[in-house]
């Protein structure tokens, strides 16, 4: 005979091993099967129970799942309460055996007792599938219109699982739902609105016809407001706060991009926002709740305000949940008003050091997207401050952001440089190679700084004595000292702000050599570089070169292959010392606009000091609209394909022949991305050596002198400039050339002028041609235009004339800039072309 479930439970938990319980399990369930064998009617409803308990212990049960209908289709209700109950624990909607319990259901929904049809109720709503849902359907609408309200609101949430099963059936529920918020009842109220949610995400066309039930909803929530103390609804001190977050995500749904709506919940909002106390969760859910919808409807700009303002409450809290879902929001409400925002900007970088991951990496982010070209210098500097003492885990992330808001954001290129100097001292085993190689690019195009980069690269690893620099530090230094080594030493002129050094030849030399020595990971490309660096200084450096070839000969015999190819290649330069200078001079500075186009990303190109040529490579667009319908799309700066190169700067130097926007220095082809010093991997000269037995006598036995050039050609006449646009003080000239031997290029030189009183912001220029010609156009030299003429813009355009001589070149400009806050655009076709293009 089997025990009572009490007594069931008590020897199990009596049990020491998990033996012991499958001993107990085993016997019970035997004791069952005998039970439901012999039909034993009387104690059904107690087998059950046990069934259902061992079940929860995780045995099988499966042989007494038919005992669960048996009690569902009993008279009594505590046999149907158990039955029920069975069912939802050990069916679900893929089990066969359900099909059997449909009769019983609807049977019991129509029965005259409220709490069997809120048991028949609350199983379909749990298990129900398809079929049950279509079979059902007709007679939960019918008690979703019950007067009882008990059967109402089980009713409308059995009505959300007969939905999400079968959405056919919206319209059935579309005209009833609504009629559930003119109840007094909270629990129906609760459910309604959770039904005209479910109706508005399964069917959004029914949500303007919803929207009339905005100032029902008002008048509801402003009833919990103001409603007094309700011991039954009362949780912390706010009435029902289950029922206002509900009605709230509804209101959200509602007065999303429609403003008449949006105004006529704008008070209620306000109320919310200002009355709910936010001592504890309750009240704290339903700001969080009136937050979400302020901001995620039309709301007008206070009442934006006064939500961001309980979001920088929210930070300030010490319950890790609040300060998250907090930074979350504001992290996506930041485009919406972001000046609001910067008031919470100290807290939210104090966020940035919590000792929470998840809260430091959402205040990062929320960080990243408040930087402008106003605080960038503020807030790097908190962020280089906490990069020092921030755990190793976060310092990738850390960086990056840091990194990518320099380059964007940098207001010159000296703070530029000392920014990622910092990261790359403080992290440089995180920093991402990518970001060294657009502050080479940057400096090589500054002139002006790079005896400052030298000199600061230089203090780096003097500093790093006695621990390894990072290898992307000790890379990068290796390289500007093999660049402009000799700018480091005494009497190279500083510029302001930058504290004297005092440093010799032999100094730089003995860096370059701490470059070389360790063995840590990273140090084979590092002597590389190194000994490129050295190489190089050596034409410059005439009192060290015996100490560098020294240098040179002991690594002649370094394990590293590499390396040791190096040093024998460069130490047989020694015996050529009218060929060494020349191969040892600086590189030319590095095409700023074709490295941005080779990385492929507008970031880059802000990185790189240009900004994106704004031109669109789509035909249906505003610039494919420039020339109608039997003319080619413009092509804009970015439609070059990037290298599949590994390393783009090697195609930027001449290695596969990208095109750059703005004509660059000719470069010989390194092989490798950073070892742009290592030039004995060039190709040789074009002019082609006799074969000789030695091959390195072949490459250097090349006269020293050049050869005569040839005679030059003659120069074509000058075409005149054409002034293809001038409005509001804007002026765009441009000028053309034609380069010698082909005809049907053309070279266009586009110059922007503003003489107007104010400075002109945004300026970008899209171009257009026919179908018949290609345009390529470069990167911009900028997008402000000084005010008074004071300065100007200069952009490359690159014309071929596919039909040149027989039709004419033609060109439809799309000019577009703010003046005195008032954008403008501006679309016109350029006149008065000269007639040899």
């Amino acid at each position: 005979m089997s025990i009572r479930l009490r007594e069931l439970i008590r020897n199990v938990r009596q049990c020491k091993t998990a033996a012991e319980e499958r001993d107990v399990i085993a016997k019970e369930s035997a004791a069952l099967r005998n039970a439901f064998r012999e039909q034993d009617t009387l104690y059904r409803h107690r087998n059950v129970a046990k069934l259902m308990y061992i079940h929860m212990l995780g045995y099988p049960t499966h042989f007494g799942q038919m005992e669960t209908l048996k009690l569902i289709a009993a008279n009594g209700f505590p046999e149907k309460r158990i039955g029920y109950l069975g069912l939802m624990i050990l069916l679900d909607e893929r089990h066969e055996v359900l099909m059997l319990v449909t009769n019983s259901l609807k049977n019991d929904l129509n029965a005259r007792n409220q709490y069997t049809v809120g048991l028949a109720l609350c199983a379909l709503g749990n298990i129900c599938s398809v079929e049950m849902a279509r079979d059902l359907s007709p007679e939960v609408e019918r008690l979703l219109g019950s007067s009882n309200s008990f059967i109402r609101k089980k009713a409308a949430l059995c009505c959300m699982r007969v939905l999400r099963k079968v959405p056919d059936a919206v319209e059935s529920f579309a005209d009833k739902a609504p009629a559930l918020l003119s109840d007094r009842h909270h629990g129906v109220l609760l459910a309604g609105t959770s039904l005209l949610l479910e109706l508005c995400q399964l069917d959004p066309a029914l949500i303007p016809s919803y929207r009339q039930q905005v100032p029902q909803l008002c008048k509801i929530l402003r009833g919990l407001l103001m409603t007094g103390f309700a011991p039954e609804h009362d949780v912390g001190g706010i009435t029902d706060p289950f029922l206002q977050v509900k009605i709230l995500r509804l209101l959200r749904v509602l007065g999303a991009g429609d403003a008449d709506a949006s105004d006529a919940m704008s008070d209620i909002l306000a109320q919310v926002a200002s009355n709910t106390e936010a001592a504890r969760n309750a009240g704290n859910a339903i700001l969080y709740e009136a937050v979400q919808t302020i901001m995620g409807t039309e709301s007008i700009g206070g009442l934006r305000v006064l939500a961001i303002n309980i979001l920088g409450r929210f930070l300030a809290n010490r319950d890790n949940n609040m300060r998250y879902v907090a930074l979350n929001t504001l992290a996506r409400v930041v485009a919406v008003d972001t000046q609001a925002v910067q008031r919470h900007r100290s807290t939210i970088v104090e966020c940035v050091k919590d000792a929470d991951v998840s809260i430091r990496r959402r205040a990062l982010e929320l960080v990243y997207a408040l930087v402008n070209e106003g605080n960038i210098k503020a807030l790097t500097k908190e962020l280089l401050d906490y990069l020092q003492v921030a755990d190793a885990e976060f310092k990738p992330d850390l960086t990056a952001k840091i990194a990518a808001l320099v380059q964007r954001f940098a207001p010159d290129k000296r703070w530029h440089c000392d920014s990622l100097l910092q990261v790359l001292t403080q992290a440089g085993g995180t920093v991402k190679e990518a970001v060294c190689r657009s502050l080479v690019v940057l400096l090589t195009n500054a002139p002006e700084l790079h005896g400052y980069a030298a000199r600061e690269f230089f203090r780096a690893l003097r500093d790093a004595r006695g621990r390894p620099p990072a290898p992307l530090l000790a890379t990068t230094a290796a390289w500007f000292l093999g660049e402009y080594g000799e700018l480091v030493t005494a009497g190279s002129p500083l510029l302001e702000g930058e504290p004297a050094l005092e440093a010799s030849e032999g100094d730089v030399v003995a860096a370059l050599e701490g470059v070389l020595a360790g063995g840590e990971p990273g140090s084979a490309e590092r002597r590389e570089y190194a000994l490129t660096a050295l190489m190089k200084l050596a034409a410059r450096f005439p009192d060290q070169a015996d100490r560098i070839q020294a240098v040179l000969a002991r690594h002649a015999r370094s394990p590293q292959v590499e390396a040791q190819a190096r040093a024998v290649e460069y130490g047989q330069l020694f015996g050529y010392d009218a060929l060494r200078p020349a191969l040892l001079e600086r590189m030319p500075p590095l095409d700023e606009a074709a490295y941005a186009r080779a990385l492929g990303t507008a970031a880059a190109i802000q990185a790189a000091g240009a900004p994106l040529a704004a031109v669109s490579a789509a035909g249906n667009d505003a610039v494919g609209d420039l020339l109608s319908l039997d003319e080619a799309p413009a092509v804009g700066s970015g439609a070059a394909a990037a290298p599949s190169a590994a390393d783009m700067l090697h195609d930027l130097l001449g290695g596969a022949g990208a095109a750059g926007g703005n004509g660059a220095a000719p470069a010989t082809a390194p092989a490798d991305a950073l070892d742009l010093l290592s030039m004995l991997d060039a190709p040789a000269p074009a002019a082609k050596a006799p074969a000789a037995q030695d091959p390195l006598a072949d490459l250097f036995t090349a006269p020293a002198a050049p050869a005569q050039p040839a005679a030059p050609a003659p120069a074509p006449a000058a075409l005149p400039s054409v002034t293809a646009f001038e409005r509001d003080g804007v002026r765009a000239v441009l000028a053309f050339r034609k380069p010698p031997g082909a005809p049907a290029h053309t070279e266009v030189t586009a110059t922007y002028t503003n003489a107007g009183a104010a400075p002109v912001t945004g300026f970008t220029l899209q171009a257009a041609v026919p179908k018949f010609m290609t345009l390529r156009l470069a990167a911009a030299s900028g997008t402000t235009l000084p005010p008074g003429g004071a300065g100007a813009v200069t952009q490359r355009l690159h014309l071929t004339n596919s039909q040149h001589g027989v039709k004419p070149v033609a060109l439809r400009l799309r000019i577009a800039y703010t003046a005195d806050g008032a954008p403008a655009v501006h679309q016109v076709e350029v006149k008065n072309l000269p007639a040899d293009l």
